[in-house]
């Protein structure tokens, strides 16, 4: 008796090889769109702008003369350290205030004060006005001879805040506070508000009164987004212009000329392009600095 073969399985089809793109290749084709638009409206002109100071050019004048390094030698041998010391007297001054303001706020907030959805919808007011609107109306407030101070009774003469090297700087750091409290706030009471209550009622449990409570359990927990957040905030300041720009210029006498203010200045008053490129190229560097600083701590992080 005889037994039927079995059927043969067909065999797979072949791959085909030939005009297929590798996993890399294909990537780098769907990116390709993004990285010319990256390339043609930030890298380019980023490099030109570099590139730019080592020329001497004035925008009233056709043309331009190579120089090498002497417009970085101007700066670097003129008034650079002084607006690098008055940068971070705004910068610093512009972050840690604000951050105590807000800290303070998001610890009330999340204890469950009551209407504390309405208080922070209030707190979120001066957010959400634009700069340019705050610096006009901090303008008013520390007029010297209509401002809201005088009126209010709040001081008794006349004083010129805005006009004065003394007090000048100092106005200027309370108007940004009050513009950027209210971001500190949210995101600190965001922190707070992962912090597990069971902690802390671990902690009362063993004796713990509020501060040892705030710093044993409190602060560890939310130590990582205050310091992204002052870290931000520290790199927003050190590149702020509108604030400062609309409430002094820069003066009186140059006592509040930050790197923003200076660069626009150069350029746009004083017409050298030169210049104004070449202090910019110094003030990315530190910048370029700042960022890594930030990239270093978010990497960590991400690793806790």
């Amino acid at each position: 008796m005889s037994t039927a073969a079995p059927p043969q399985k067909a065999p797979p089809p072949r791959e085909r090889t030939g005009g297929r793109l590798s996993n890399g290749a294909f990537a780098l084709l769907l990116t390709a769109p993004g990285l010319a638009l990256f390339a043609a409206i930030i890298f380019y002109p980023l490099l030109s702008a570099l590139f730019t100071g080592f020329f001497r050019q004035d925008l009233r004048l056709a043309g331009r003369e190579f120089v090498g390094l002497d417009n970085f030698a101007y700066w670097l041998d003129g008034d650079f350290l002084t607006i690098l010391e008055q940068t971070l007297v705004f910068t610093v001054g512009a972050t840690l205030v604000p951050f105590v303001i807000g800290f303070a706020l998001a610890l009330a907030l999340n204890t469950g004060l009551k209407g504390s959805g309405f208080l922070r919808g209030l707190f979120l007011f001066p957010w959400v006005i634009p700069g340019v609107v705050v610096s006009f109306l901090w303008m008013w407030i520390f007029n010297a001879n209509y401002g809201v101070l005088m009126k209010a009774g709040f001081i008794e003469e006349s004083v010129a805040w805005l006009g004065q090297p003394g007090t000048a700087m100092l106005a200027v750091i309370v108007t940004k506070t009050w513009a950027s409290f209210p971001w500190m706030m949210v995101m600190l009471l965001a922190g707070l508000q992962t912090v597990p209550r069971e902690l802390h009622e671990a902690a009362s449990m063993d004796g713990a009164g509020s501060i040892r409570r705030f710093f044993a359990v409190t602060w560890p927990q939310v130590r990582g987004v205050a310091s992204i957040v002052l870290l931000l905030e520290f790199i927003w300041n050190f590149q702020h212009f509108d604030t400062i720009y609309v409430l002094t210029g820069g003066g009186p006498a140059g006592t509040t000329e930050t790197f923003a203010t200076a660069v626009y200045q150069t350029a746009f008053k004083g017409f050298d392009i030169g210049r104004a490129t070449a202090l910019g190229g110094l003030w990315m560097l530190l910048l370029l600095l700042l960022v890594a600083v930030y990239l270093r701590i978010t990497e960590r992080k991400g690793d806790a």
